[in-house]
Order: structure tokens, then C-alpha cells, then sequence
């Protein structure tokens, strides 16, 4: 008889948000894969759990050798909880490839929902929630983050990212340099914990406020850049800067091709439409 791979929801910082059926899930495991051991056996004496499972450690170096243990224990018919230090695994945390072994294996993936840091600062940021995208952490490295963010200049829906303390500094003056200091932005700190802080300002008066000591974990919501006007080609003013631009990059590099690939990239237009418009317009 097969088992079952439930993913728990853990607190991310108050344990009174654990619900009764995580601490059900994790009683009647009979194996559990935790992110760190010795936070998961503080969270459960915390909830006044007795653990009778089988504990073992399933972090992002042990990840990979862990899941053909898992999933042998779920062939034999048994029930593995798997926990990350806060949140739900999977989510910026080891899991994923553990759910994607078992979905390929056949094996049945359920999960149980808890806190989300995510969700959490969204709703408490005042930013437009309709449309939302969730980046994680961005790269250490400045070149790789800069790309990352460059990427991100036009993206219209609200972000969510995660950063530590240490680095928040940096990130913020990234940010403001490649979206603008003026962008709106929420830092929230220590969510559901004692010194919970939501901070919430333009970019460029974060950058300042964050000059101080910012302590604890940090949850940042930014604002999507405002969507840009489309342009009407059927305006003969539009298809006339259209074409100057093309002929202006093509007096510089003498290749219209090049040219009105160019101007296609910049202007976010089908090339056809572009060709269509230097060609025939070029012909009357």
C-alpha cells in the first residue's frame, strides 16, 4: 500500500498560527522530513507535540540525497510530513524536487496550508493586489542582480521579494536606481513576530532609512511601473516618428534591416509592423 508526501505549513514567526491539522499532520507522521531538526523539535514542543516520527534533516545540501529515501518510505505505506524552517516548503525553500520526484513516481502529494510571508505583506502593503508577481531572493552578486532587476524595469504588476537584513541596503539602492527613486515600496519586518515592522515609503526614502541597522526577516512588496500608452499606428504622426527613428538608426549603422530590428526591440512592436510602415510609407 502506498503512502502519501504531505507538505506543512509552518509559522513564520508566532507558533499560535500553527493550525490544529498541521499539528495533527505532524503527530501522525511516520516520518518527517524537517529543513532544520532542531528548529522543527522547538516548534513542536512549543505546540506540545510528542513526536513518535522518524525526524530527518532535509535541507538544500541534503536535498538531493534525501529523496530516494522519502520516496521508499512512501512506497512502504508511509504518511512523510515535510517541513521548512517557516512557510510552506517549496516556497523559496527545499521541496519542490521532492514534489516533482513523487508526482513523476505516481505517489500522492497533498498539502497543508499555513502562514505565508508573502500574502501577508501584500495585503499589508497598500499596493494594488489584483496582479502579483513573487521574485524571491535576487542574486549576492551586483552584475547578476542588476541584470535581474533591468529585466524587471517594466513588469506592471506589483513584486514581492525576500532579502536578508545585510543585504537590504544594497538591494534597495539597486532598485531605486534601475525602476526610479520615486517608485512605492513596502519593507515588511518580523512578520506575525514581537517587533513587527511594516515600512512603507518611495524607494529613494527607503534607501536612506534602511542606512540605519534593519535586523530580522525581511519581506519587500514594490510596485509595478505604470503601464505605457500603446501606440496608435493608425496615427499618421506615430508612423511618421516611427519611420525617422529607423532612418536615423540606419544612417549609423547603413543596415535598414538592422535598423528596424532595433527599433522593434525599443518600441515593443512586431518587426513586420515596423517593415510594413518604412516600406510603404516610404513608397508614398
Amino acid at each position: 500500500m502506498s503512502g502519501i508526501l504531505v507538505l506543512v505549513g509552518t509559522p513564520i514567526g508566532d507558533v499560535a498560527d500553527a493550525s490544529e491539522r498541521t499539528k495533527s499532520a505532524i503527530s501522525s507522521a511516520d516520518l518527517i522530513a524537517a529543513e532544520d531538526t532542531r528548529r522543527f523539535f522547538r516548534l513542536a514542543k512549543d505546540l506540545n507535540i510528542d513526536v513518535q516520527a522518524k525526524v530527518i534533516s532535509f535541507h538544500e545540501s541534503k536535498e538531493q540525497e534525501r529523496i530516494p529515501v522519502i520516496l521508499e518510505a512512501i512506497n512502504n505505506g508511509s504518511k512523510v510530513v515535510l517541513l521548512t524552517d517557516a512557510g510552506m516548503p517549496s516556497i523559496s525553500d527545499p521541496g519542490y524536487r521532492i514534489v516533482a520526484a513523487c508526482v513523476l513516481a505516481g505517489i500522492e502529494v497533498d498539502a497543508i496550508p499555513g502562514p505565508s510571508a508573502v500574502t501577508m505583506a501584500l495585503a499589508l502593503s497598500g499596493l494594488a493586489t489584483d496582479r502579483f508577481c513573487f521574485e524571491g531572493f535576487l542574486s549576492r552578486k551586483t552584475g547578476e542582480r542588476q541584470k535581474q532587476l533591468v529585466g524587471l524595469a517594466e513588469e506592471v504588476r506589483t513584486m514581492v521579494f525576500f532579502e536578508a537584513p545585510h543585504r537590504l541596503l544594497q538591494t534597495l539602492d539597486a532598485m531605486q536606481e534601475v525602476f526610479g527613486q520615486n517608485r512605492q515600496a513596502v519593507v515588511c519586518r518580523e512578520l506575525t513576530k514581537t517587533y513587527q515592522e511594516v515600512k512603507r515609503a518611495t524607494l529613494g526614502e527607503l534607501t536612506i532609512w534602511a542606512e540605519g541597522e534593519v535586523l530580522g526577516e525581511i519581506t519587500l512588496v514594490v510596485a509595478g511601473a505604470d503601464p505605457k500608452p500603446m501606440l496608435d499606428l493608425a496615427d499618421p504622426k506615430v508612423r511618421q516618428m516611427i519611420g525617422q527613428l529607423v532612418k536615423e538608426h540606419e544612417l549609423a549603422t547603413t543596415d535598414r534591416k538592422a535598423a528596424i530590428s532595433q527599433i522593434a526591440v525599443q518600441l515593443k512592436l512586431p518587426k513586420r509592423e515596423v517593415y510594413d510602415i518604412v516600406v510603404r510609407d516610404g513608397k508614398e
